[in-house]
């Protein structure tokens, strides 16, 4: 038998599902799935290696014979064929050093510190629409202080807080395309901001509802439909918008709701999720809205998703008011803090933040979950009409 060029070009099109060889350590992989690769094994410093080639029939028989020669030799002087390639592929990568090609380098670097890898696009979005249209193609190594100084102007004072994401976001990108060995100005960023000055622009809070104002607004939500129920979740809950559009009936059981990690907004890399204790009231809404379920979700929309943050915020503008559903846990808030003795670290765990530094989170190991239970019960029985009257937490301490 030929110890080289032991595959034909007409086996290749009938080949069954497996691993064919061709002699010389190249290989004809066949998949179940239909589709087909060229596949090299080499041995370097007594080690075996094997690297992807390409795919079939983009790649002939022919030209993938001339590969594998080419880095069959290469292994022949003792290099490392699959080294070799990278290194080939990172200098043909350093060819474009735009701006627009390490952002985008950059962003597959971080995704797994993103939510959802970043799928969302919110971390990208503030340097795609305010950045990168006006220097996407400069060489990241030409970038300086003016540059970003006039690309941000014009936002700096109006959009403040999408101004600082890009200049973070720019800073990161800076670091990155450093660590590549590119010669970057790492201080460009905060150049700029000297450039800028400080901005004028005053941040509003999220108009929140009055604690004492909140049972007459959870009174109106009489109506057993999706936006109703899911403002009345939202208002006994304390969660965030996200986590609650986004709620699934698998994630509750009994009288505890557990939210997963990555749908904890500031929880980035958060290996545990977050449980919220379900009141009787917060129960009972639950089961209103079961029949309304779909697809695995609490709070479908018709469109195969869930409903929006728009529709339950529009549903208060309709209404005349100027609170929006993000403030009912600045509500919950306020309540804690004047109608209960609820210590500091129990008030804010209602909300989910974060207290404390990551050693002394390390060794206090609870999340409080019995002591918000009973403040949940009484923060329901105040929004369904209770005298919202000061409550004390035995043992709470």
């Amino acid at each position: 038998m030929r110890a080289k060029n032991r595959l034909s070009s007409q086996f290749l099109k009938t080949a069954p599902v497996g691993k064919h060889c061709d002699g010389a350590g190249l290989w004809f992989v066949k998949r179940a799935d239909g589709g087909a690769q060229w596949v090299q094994r080499v041995t370097v410093h007594g080690r075996r290696r094997e690297m992807g080639l390409g795919g079939f029939p983009a790649l002939s028989l022919a030209e993938a014979r001339k590969r594998a020669d080419h880095w069959r030799k290469m292994a022949a002087t003792g290099r490392d064929p699959i080294k070799e390639r990278e290194a080939e592929q990172r200098a043909a990568r350093r060819e474009d050093i735009s701006l627009a090609i390490l952002t985008a380098d950059a962003f597959e670097a971080r995704k797994a510190e993103l939510k959802g890898d970043g799928a969302a696009g919110r971390w990208l979005s503030p340097l795609n629409i305010h950045v990168l249209p006006q220097l996407g193609r400069v060489p990241v190594t030409d970038l300086d202080q003016r540059d970003i100084r006039d690309t941000l102007a014009p936002i700096w004072h109006t959009k403040a807080d999408t101004a600082r994401k890009a200049m973070n976001r720019l800073s990161i990108v800076l670091r990155h395309a450093a660590a590549l060995g590119l010669d970057v100005d790492l201080q460009a960023t905060e150049k700029a901001k000297a450039l800028l000055g400080k901005s004028r622009h005053v941040p509003k809070n999220i108009p929140a509802m009055a604690w004492a104002d909140v049972p007459t607004f959870y009174a109106s939500l009489e109506e057993p439909t999706l936006t109703h129920l899911a403002l009345r979740l939202l208002i006994l809950t304390g969660v965030r918008s996200t986590p609650l559009r986004n709620i699934r009936l698998d994630e509750i059981e009994g009288d505890v709701w557990t939210v997963p990690a990555e749908a904890m907004k500031g929880r980035k890399g958060a290996t545990e999720a977050f449980r919220v204790p379900l009141c009787s009231e917060a129960q009972r809404i639950i089961d209103l809205a079961r029949p309304h379920a779909r697809n695995g979700f609490l709070f479908p929309n018709t469109r195969g998703g869930v409903i929006s943050d728009m529709t339950l915020s529009r549903h208060m503008e309709r209404r005349g008011l100027e609170a929006r559903p993000h403030g009912f846990r600045t509500s919950l808030r306020t309540w804690l803090a004047e109608a209960t003795d609820a210590p500091h670290e129990v008030a804010e765990a209602m909300l989910a933040h974060v207290v404390d530094g990551g050693v002394v989170r390390a060794y206090r190991r609870t999340d409080y979950l019995e002591q918000r239970a009973k403040l949940m019960e009484r923060w329901a029985d105040h929004v369904t009409g209770g005298a919202g009257q000061v409550i004390k937490l035995a043992g709470a301490g």
